[in-house]
């Protein structure tokens, strides 16, 4: 037994984080390749390495995946100090390279130095599409940064195989990722880029995307949802998210045929995104102007949204609560009252479908089911969940406020 104990704890050392494991890198510059501070790292590895994310059979473990900044060119290799086939026999590691290979399209180097010449090349790539808009970022260090965000599509030269390539960090950042069909042309594609200088040219550097399906709504419409957002993580927090949306709704709200524009199974942090974008939007309508929102989410404000920002009806009534809240005195405890009770009218709508659920139940079940069930639908639970629903989302709510106090 004892044994068994050592040979595990031993073998143990040859397990890696795979996290940890895979240095990303958008590299400029030929120095950027041994600067450890360019490197960034996952947030997942699980499809590619198992729940766990742990590759097996190695120490010191390095999986480089780096890329030109650009065009995305790719240098992938894999490191490590010993491999677990050198002190055991027939144990067999994991095949790190397989499993990477699945992912990562065909045409990567494995040299350094000729991926380091390929950033030669970094000149000759140009934006993808049609320019959408520019926006400029104030950088303490570089000064102000200029962006650009491109609209294309798959008929674009080249695009297909620079998407291959983009898509693979979908991969490390998106806990249910997955690749889509780019062959259908009901795919549009949304991309940022910054511009900067290179020995006194202009370069454009990746980054980020967004992935929409325009879908079909009877008997002439189309309906964009959002697929896919990523803001790769060197960018993140700069405001290059809210910058992508925005110009994505701007674009569809200027045809005729898009009924409203959707997102496909949105994460918190999109949702919040989202908000944020919305309000922005619609904070200038004249049926959300301050005097009309303390008389409660009305039609008019529906239909404005949807005619003339592609908003559908769930999406403006949050717009609503967040103008609504920034125009309450909330130290006032009779308008605070009524907020609370506009917000909780909403938010009341799933546990009122329970109740009706559970009339129905009356008709159908045995007492002891039927107990069971009334036990998961307490009323005094479902009061304190309203409740703590009800923070959560003011909360939210008072953070896109602060934001939009700081973009005026």
């Amino acid at each position: 037994m004892a044994a068994v104990n050592t040979m595990e704890k031993k073998l143990a050392e040859y397990k890696c984080d795979t996290n940890e494991a895979i240095g990303l890198k958008l590299v400029r510059f030929p120095e950027d390749v041994d600067d450890d501070g360019t490197t960034f790292h996952p947030e997942y590895s699980h499809q590619i390495f198992g729940d766990d994310e742990v590759a097996f059979g190695y120490k010191g473990l390095q999986i480089q995946l780096f890329y030109t900044a650009g065009n995305l060119s790719t240098l992938f290799k894999v490191k490590y100090s010993s491999k677990v086939t050198e002190a055991f026999d027939c144990v067999e590691p994991d095949d790190v390279e397989g499993k990477i290979r699945e992912i990562v399209p065909a045409g990567f180097t494995c040299n350094t130095d000729d991926f380091i010449s390929l950033l030669e090349k970094e000149a000759n790539f140009k934006p993808f599409g049609t320019l959408l808009h520019t926006y400029t970022v104030h950088n303490e260090e570089a000064g102000e940064l200029t962006y650009q965000i491109h609209k294309a599509d798959i008929t674009c030269p080249g695009f297909q195989e620079y998407h291959e390539r983009l898509q693979t960090f979908l991969m490390w950042f998106i806990e249910t990722a997955s690749f889509i069909d780019a062959d259908d042309d009901r795919w549009d594609f949304f991309l940022v880029f910054e511009k900067y200088n290179k020995d006194g040219e202009t370069l454009y550097a990746t980054v980020g995307y967004m992935t929409v399906y325009n879908y079909y709504v009877y008997p002439d419409k189309t309906r964009p949802r959002v697929s896919q957002m990523l803001i790769l993580p060197p960018f993140q927090g700069e405001g290059h998210g809210a910058q992508l949306l925005e110009a994505v709704h701007r674009f569809y709200c200027g045809l005729p045929k898009v009924q409203d524009i959707t997102a496909e199974d949105p994460s918190d942090n999109y949702v919040k995104l989202r908000d944020y974008v919305l309000v922005k939007l619609c904070q200038g309508l004249p049926s959300f102007a301050v005097d009309k929102l303390h008389l409660g989410f009305s039609a008019d404000m529906a239909k404005e949204a949807q005619e003339k920002l592609k908003i559908n009806k769930k999406h403006a009534r949050r717009v609503y609560e967040i103008l609504r809240l920034r125009a309450t005195d909330m130290s006032d405890e009779v308008k605070a009252r009524e907020y609370r009770l506009e917000v909780k009218k909403r938010l009341f709508g799933p546990y009122r479908k329970n109740q009706r659920e559970l009339l129905k139940m009356r008709k159908c079940l045995r007492p002891e089911e039927l107990v069971s069930h009334m036990g998961q639908m307490d009323t005094q639970t479902q009061h304190e969940e309203l409740e703590k629903s009800y923070q959560v989302v003011v909360e939210d709510y008072r953070r896109i406020i602060e934001r939009l106090a700081t973009q005026a």
